[in-house]
């Protein structure tokens, strides 16, 4: 919730634990260090600031600052005095400039988004406790070397940067799970090719009626909307987003878009109608099938204390064959995702369309990225880091089913499966193809047909 400044200098806040302030400060007020005793987290984000005051250490309580979309320039070196800051976000800002100073020692979580960064500093190797680094969209050519040291690192943005190669030791980082790196120069013409090459009808702007709104994230906007028919006078409803255009957490639409037709049909993804063709705008947009309106995101996204892991119900319960069925989904689907070439690098609960019984669906694929899969070598190291999400994954449903004692053996396999895709020996883990073998042995599917496990 916003607050005023008002509120702030009448004394009106005493006592308060989070601060939002968005009204245009150009300056930091220092009635924030009346809540210097109990003030863990303050958002400044939408002001004209451009630095901290150099007293801030004094709020010795804070652990979460947020300031996108500021003209600062470079990241305030006095964050790195702050002793139990954690979590810092500022996206959107004009930061060219990083320096080892303004890292704090108990950093978690690094967000600089959208910025201009050429450089990051090798002080970073020593931010041991860092989880989630988000650098997409800004001018980063190298990562340095001193990275590897954060061996607590999981979650990874480097799309949308002047990257010429990803480095090999990244991909050693024994608990990296979540990584995008599309839009680099590395990568630029399998995006191209996915656009180029991929079969995918084009639907012009005039055949669309859109109707209410479904949703929106970071990347676009969801309609309902009417296909009309060319040559009858029925038509039948479809999804469409419309992408923003500009750079998100994970990295460009036009990417997400690629990511999305080069997917292809799968039982266990959304499928993709075609693209939208002649916006008078000039807006990209994807045409996709409507999704029964019984499906619902499996998990909320991760919260600022979790940090890397989503957030159920507190009461959400699965039974073991919704379980296996799910499980066997989302491996089919991140195997035939490989097979095409593409890592979904958001393999996530909330990512997930759940319609009961363990009928799931993939989708969100902002993060998505593109690989040569006659790089076998390579191929096999970001399947290997998708593997960890998925386990993840696998590890949270365990958790939340409820399975009789007559299936115990199943689920010591099932939670032998987790670990092994958990493992920080990386080279162990098992491969998607893998993956849902075993599943199908324990669904006792065998040979069989495997449709039955699919959503449909």
């Amino acid at each position: 919730m916003t607050t005023t400044l008002e509120q702030l200098r009448a004394g009106h806040l005493a006592g308060t634990r989070r601060l939002k302030l968005a009204c245009g400060l150009s300056e930091f007020p220092h009635e924030i260090f009346d809540l210097a005793d109990t003030l863990e987290i303050l958002d400044l984000s939408g002001n004209a600031l451009s630095k901290l005051p150099d007293d801030l250490p004094r709020l010795s309580k804070l652990r979460i600052i947020f300031a996108s979309d500021n003209p600062f320039t470079e990241l305030p070196e006095v964050l790195g005095q702050c002793s139990q800051l954690s979590m810092v976000g500022f996206k959107a800002n004009r930061i060219r400039t990083v320096s080892g100073q303004s890292l704090p020692p108990l950093l978690r979580w690094l967000i600089l988004t959208d910025n201009e960064i050429d450089t990051l500093p090798a002080e970073i190797g020593a931010c041991t406790q860092l989880q989630k680094l988000m650098l997409a969209g800004n001018r980063l050519r190298t990562l340095p070397e001193e990275l590897a040291a954060c061996s607590r690192l999981e979650l990874l943005r480097l799309a949308a940067n002047q990257l010429s190669e990803l480095p090999a030791w990244l991909l050693r980082l024994p608990r990296l799970s979540w990584l995008a790196f599309a839009g680099n120069p590395f990568s630029e013409a399998l995006e191209t090719a996915a656009l180029t090459d991929t079969p995918s009808a084009d639907i012009r702007w005039d055949e669309l009626k859109l109707e209410q709104q479904l949703g929106e994230g970071a990347s676009g906007v969801i309609y309902r909307a009417a296909l009309l028919a060319r040559h009858e006078h029925a038509s039948r409803p479809v999804a469409v987003k419309l992408f923003k255009g500009a750079v998100t957490s994970d990295g460009l639409p036009d990417c997400e878009m690629a990511a999305c037709i080069r997917a292809g049909d799968h039982p266990n993804l959304i499928p993709v109608v075609g693209k939208v063709k002649d916006h008078p705008t000039g807006t990209h947009g994807l045409v996709m099938e409507l999704i029964d309106s019984q499906f619902t995101n499996l998990a909320g996204p991760p919260s600022l204390e979790s940090c890397t892991r989503d957030i159920y119900d507190a009461d959400t319960r699965f039974e073991l064959a919704s379980v296996l069925r799910l499980a066997y989904g989302m491996a089919s689907a991140a195997c035939h995702l490989h097979r095409q070439g593409v890592m979904h690098g958001d393999l996530y609960a909330h990512n997930i369309l759940h319609g009961g019984q363990g009928r799931a669906l993939l989708g969100d694929f902002g993060a998505a990225s593109f690989y040569a899969t006659d790089d076998r070598d390579f191929r096999s190291a970001l399947q290997r880091l998708e593997v960890r999400a998925y386990g993840c994954l696998l590890e949270e449903l365990i958790d939340r089913c409820d399975w009789p004692a007559a299936e115990a053996d199943i689920v010591a396999k099932l939670v032998a499966l987790k670990e092994n895709c958990l493992s920080e020996d990386i080279g162990s883990r098992p491969l998607f193809d893998e993956i849902a073998a075993v599943l199908r042995q324990l669904t006792g599917a065998g040979d069989r047909d495997t449709a039955a496990f699919a959503v449909v």
